[in-house]
C-alpha cells in the first residue's frame, strides 16, 4: 500500500467520548478537502464514533489499526 501522506495529526490520547469525536471535527476543517487527517486516540470509543462520524459526514476513513491501547485513524476530508 502507498503510503498515505497525512495533511495533520491529531493526538487525541487520554480523552474520552465525546472528546476525539469533536476534536476529530474541529481538525479536518483546518486541512483541504482530499487531504488526509490522522488521529491517534486511547478511547476504545474513538473507532466506532469516528466510523459513525465519517459515514454522517462524508469524510472517508482510510485506515483504522488499533496497536497496545492505541487506535490510529486516517480520514480523509472528502468536502
Amino acid at each position: 500500500m502507498a503510503e498515505t501522506k497525512i495533511a495533520k495529526t491529531l493526538d487525541a490520547k487520554g480523552l474520552y467520548c465525546p472528546g476525539p469525536v469533536l476534536e476529530t471535527a474541529k481538525a479536518i476543517k483546518q486541512i483541504n478537502v482530499g487531504e488526509v487527517l490522522e488521529v491517534v486516540a486511547t478511547d476504545p470509543a474513538a473507532k466506532p464514533d469516528i466510523e459513525a462520524w465519517a459515514r454522517r459526514t462524508g469524510n472517508q476513513i482510510l485506515d483504522i489499526t488499533q496497536e497496545g491501547g492505541v487506535t490510529r485513524i486516517l480520514v480523509k476530508r472528502v468536502k
